[in-house]
């Protein structure tokens, strides 16, 4: 949707005027022809006062239709971008309760830090692509897949078993993990959460937000960019 607007028409007294005005509405269409107003200036048989008026009347219908299309393309659709939010929220919840772990918020992960808390945390993005470029400082990597992996598959894991992933959260059950990955639609970060609670761990997070919301929230990375 648009409004088109044609060149101007320069009149005697040095204003100039459009020479007419399209409204490319769909299955609405009006011109509004310049000659009739053009020479009726020229003739001196319309001053500016009046020129201004219509001109505003012209607007104020172009608006006026404009707006109150519902099919306009320049009002967002909050009711479809709601559906869009409930979907990724169930999605997320779901993912949660199949899993069987918890979540942290990145204000949170990074008070953990801050206050020295023993955890153990897991970025499970492809190395070479994303861990060695950025990641939380001292993070340690381990490649889990997008898809859900329910039974342990090494082609998924950069060819790293079971034992090396319990190798690299260590033996203590009740220690905090937290695995992240991307941001909130990844879910690398759920497999990587969800094999360490099959595994017996007592205390799992995933972050949610991943290295995007960690980035946005402007807190400080490390790697190669």
């Amino acid at each position: 949707m648009a409004i088109c607007l044609a060149k101007n028409e320069r009149l005697q007294d040095g204003h100039s005027l459009l020479t007419n005005i399209e409204s490319c509405l769909p299955d609405k269409t009006f011109i509004i022809e310049h000659s009739s107003i053009v020479n009726q200036e020229k003739k001196g048989n319309l001053d500016m006062k009046h020129l201004k008026m219509i001109l505003t009347f012209i607007f104020a219908g172009a608006a006026l239709i404009l707006f109150s299309s519902p099919a306009s393309a320049f009002l967002d659709n909050k009711f479809e971008k709601e559906l869009e939010k409930e979907a990724g929220a169930v999605k997320l919840v779901r993912e949660v309760q199949r899993g069987n772990y918890n979540v942290v918020t990145t204000e949170e992960l990074k008070k953990w830090i801050d206050d020295g808390k023993d955890i153990v945390v897991v970025d499970t993005m492809p190395y070479e692509d994303s861990y060695k470029k950025n990641h939380i400082p001292n993070a340690l990597q381990f490649l889990f897949p997008i898809p859900d992996m329910n039974e342990w598959n090494t082609a998924e894991t950069d060819g790293k078993t079971e034992a090396d992933f319990m190798k690299l959260l260590g033996d203590d059950k009740e220690k905090t993990i937290v695995v992240y990955c991307g941001f909130v639609k990844c879910t690398r970060s759920h497999n990587g959460a969800a094999w360490a609670v099959k595994m017996g761990y007592k205390n799992v997070y995933r972050y949610t937000g991943g290295i995007f919301a960690w980035k946005g929230a402007g807190y400080p990375i490390e790697g190669t960019e």
